[in-house]
């Protein structure tokens, strides 16, 4: 029997893992559910989920060079829905120091008017914060560097 990734097939449990489980498949072949493919919950013993000798129903994921074959039990059932009024966590980048937290919409939001200077205003693209980034670098950099010398003295030599 040729295995496609994509498929859907029965196999039984024959080992478990901290890691995952081996299921034996048809055509005596056998793969690896590994721990996160187990549950859309999380999982932190796989022997509270399964045992051996329990038949289970499994999605083919993959197959790598090696022959080894990957396997999925959470994908042969749709995810299960989400509480009413919840919503997936969004990325906020955390606040810098003496910089005020970015609102909700980020570093893409417009303006406001009553920010002051250019410097204090967030960036609109990533050519923008980029610009920004390297401008804020270069008058750092010229500060440390007045006078040619940097703040710290030179370790004396010896000898």
């Amino acid at each position: 029997m040729e295995l496609e990734v994509g498929s859907i097939l029965d196999g039984k449990v024959t080992g478990i893992t901290k890691f995952g489980a081996f299921v034996s498949l048809p055509g005596g072949r056998s793969g690896l559910v590994h721990i996160s493919e187990i549950a859309y919950t999380y999982v932190s013993d796989v022997n509270e989920l399964l045992s051996v000798g329990q038949d289970v129903k499994v999605k083919l994921i993959g197959i790598d060079d090696n022959g080894r074959i990957n396997l999925s039990i959470k994908k042969t059932a749709p995810p299960p829905p989400r509480p009413a009024g919840s919503r997936p966590q969004t990325f906020r980048p955390a606040p810098q120091a003496g910089r005020p937290a970015p609102a909700a919409g980020g570093f893409n939001r417009a303006p406001s008017k009553d920010r002051g200077a250019a410097r204090d205003r967030e960036p609109q693209s990533f050519d923008d914060m980029v610009k920004h980034f390297l401008s804020e670098s270069e008058s750092r950099q010229s500060g440390l560097n007045r006078g040619g010398e940097s703040r710290r003295p030179r370790p004396r030599r010896r000898g």
